[in-house]
C-alpha cells in the first residue's frame, strides 16, 4: 500500500471536533490502499484545551503513531492570565476580558504567529524527516488548526521536494476571532504572507465546504481552483450502535460543543417563549458543552417554564448517546464575516443521530444547501422566530420521519474513498 505520513496537532487524548477528521480517516484509508503513519505531540507536554481518553480506543491497530516532544509557548500565556485553562472556541471559555488577557491575546497576536503552537514544529520536522527516510514516504499530509502545522508540510515539501498535501478545516486569517488578537500592521502582514506561502506551494489544498474553498482561492496567485478539494468533515456509522437508549419523559432539544457571544439565539429563545405554556413546560434544552454565563442568565429569565439541562464538556462517546437520547438537535452558526462556508463538524453527527435537526444562521450558505439535500431538518435566519416556533410546534405534535439514506454520502468511509479517488498523487 502507499504509506502516507499525516502530521496533526491535535490526537487522542486530546478532545474537540478537530480530532475526528484524521482519527476517522486513517481508520478507513487502508480500504483504499493507503497506509497512514501518524506523526503528532507528545500528550505529555501538549497544550489541549479538552481531553478526551476515550479516543484513545478508537485509534485503529493498523495505524503507526509517532509523538515527539514540543517546547510549547502557552505556558508564557498561562503565567500571564495566571490560569491554567487553555482558551479555545474562539474564545468563548474566557469569560473575563481583564487588562492581562487583552495582553496575552495582544502577545498571542503578534509575538506566536501564526499561533502558539509553533514551539512542535521544529521537532515535528526532524522527526517527519526521519520517518520519510526510513519508510520511503512520497505523500505528506498536513492538517490545521493549528495553523502552524502547515509550516511544518511547507519545509518539507521545499527540502525534500516530497507530495505535500494541506488540510485546512478552519479559515487562517478569515476566522472570526481574528481581529480579537490584535495584530499589528506588520503581524498581519508576516501571518497573510505565511498563508498565502501555504496555499500556493501545497500540491493540494483539501478543505470542508465550499464557501471556504471560495476564500483560500481568493489568495492563490493564478486563482487555480483546481488545486482545492472539498472534503466535507463526516460522522462514523460505528459511533452510533450504541445499546440501552433511554428515552426521555421530555421533548429534548440538544445543542453539543461550544457556544459563545457571536452565537445569536434570541430569535430561537422568542420562539419557545411564544409557544404555550403546556407546551414550554414539556420541552428540556440541553447543553453538552461549554456556555457562558450570560447565556445561561439569559435562557433562565426568558424560559422559566423550560427545563434547563446543563451537562457540559464530556467524552465523544457521551455526546453521541446524548444526541440519539433527543427528540431534536439545535445548530448555531455564529453571527460573523464570512460564516456562509461554515458547517460545524456536529452537524454531521447530527444528521447520522436520525433527529431533525433545527439550524440557525445565514440563509443561502453551505448548510443551508447541506440540510435541504439530507432532509434532515430546516434552516432559519437568526431572527426568523415565527418560522422556528412553528417547527417546533410541528415536532412536538409528532416527529418526522428522517430518511438517513440520503446521508450515507457522508459517512467517513466513503469520505475517506472519496478522497483517495480525488487527491492528485
Amino acid at each position: 500500500m502507499k504509506k502516507v505520513l499525516i502530521i496533526t496537532y491535535y490526537w487522542p487524548p486530546s478532545g474537540g471536533a478537530g480530532v475526528q477528521r484524521w482519527l476517522k480517516f486513517s481508520k478507513y484509508l487502508p480500504e483504499n490502499g493507503w497506509e497512514p503513519l501518524v506523526l503528532t505531540v507528545d500528550p505529555q507536554k501538549a497544550s489541549y484545551a479538552q481531553w478526551d481518553k476515550t479516543l484513545e480506543k478508537e485509534v485503529a491497530e493498523h495505524v503507526k503513531v509517532y509523538t515527539t516532544t514540543t517546547f510549547e509557548l502557552y505556558n508564557l500565556y498561562r503565567l500571564l492570565i495566571g490560569k491554567g485553562e487553555i482558551p479555545y472556541g474562539g474564545f468563548s471559555n474566557q469569560q473575563n476580558d481583564s487588562i492581562m488577557q487583552k495582553l496575552a491575546k495582544f502577545v498571542r497576536g503578534n509575538l506566536f504567529i501564526p499561533d502558539p503552537r509553533r514551539g512542535w514544529n521544529r521537532y515535528a520536522y526532524k522527526k517527519a524527516k526521519q520517518l520519510i527516510e526510513k519508510y520511503n514516504i512520497q505523500t505528506v499530509i498536513t492538517t490545521s488548526p493549528p495553523h502552524s502545522t502547515q509550516l511544518i508540510g511547507l519545509k518539507l515539501h521545499r527540502k525534500l521536494g516530497i507530495q505535500w498535501i494541506a488540510d485546512l478545516r478552519d479559515p487562517w486569517t478569515d476566522i472570526y476571532y481574528y481581529r480579537e488578537l490584535g495584530h499589528t500592521p506588520i503581524a498581519k502582514h508576516i501571518d497573510r504572507n505565511l498563508e498565502r506561502k501555504v496555499l500556493n506551494e501545497a500540491d493540494q489544498v483539501v478543505t470542508v465546504s465550499e464557501d471556504m474553498k471560495r476564500l483560500f482561492s481568493e489568495k492563490l496567485k493564478q486563482a487555480d481552483c483546481s488545486k482545492i478539494l472539498v472534503i466535507p468533515n463526516g460522522f462514523d456509522e460505528e459511533d452510533f450502535k450504541l445499546d440501552e437508549i433511554t428515552a426521555d419523559e421530555k421533548f429534548v432539544i440538544t445543542y453539543t460543543g461550544t457556544i459563545s457571544e457571536a452565537y445569536d439565539i434570541d430569535g430561537f429563545l422568542k420562539a419557545i417563549s411564544g409557544l404555550d405554556s403546556r407546551l414550554q413546560s414539556r420541552i428540556r434544552l440541553r447543553f453538552v458543552g461549554n456556555i457562558p454565563e450570560s447565556t445561561v442568565l439569559k435562557i433562565q429569565e426568558q424560559l422559566p417554564l423550560v427545563d434547563l439541562d446543563l451537562v457540559g464538556y464530556v467524552d465523544h462517546q457521551k455526546s453521541v448517546r446524548y444526541l440519539l437520547m433527543s427528540s431534536m438537535q439545535l445548530l448555531v452558526i455564529p453571527k460573523i464575516e464570512n460564516n456562509k462556508g461554515i458547517i460545524t463538524g456536529k452537524f454531521y453527527e447530527y444528521l447520522a443521530s436520525g433527529k431533525p435537526v433545527l439550524a440557525i444562521g445565514p440563509k443561502g450558505g453551505d448548510l443551508e444547501s447541506l440540510i435541504h439535500e439530507t432532509q434532515c431538518g430546516e434552516l432559519f435566519d437568526y431572527g426568523d422566530t415565527d418560522n422556528i416556533k412553528l417547527m417546533i410546534e410541528e415536532e412536538l405534535s409528532g416527529p418526522r420521519k428522517a430518511n438517513r439514506s440520503l446521508g450515507v454520502k457522508y459517512s467517513r468511509r466513503e469520505l475517506a474513498k472519496k478522497l483517495v479517488q480525488e487527491v492528485v498523487v
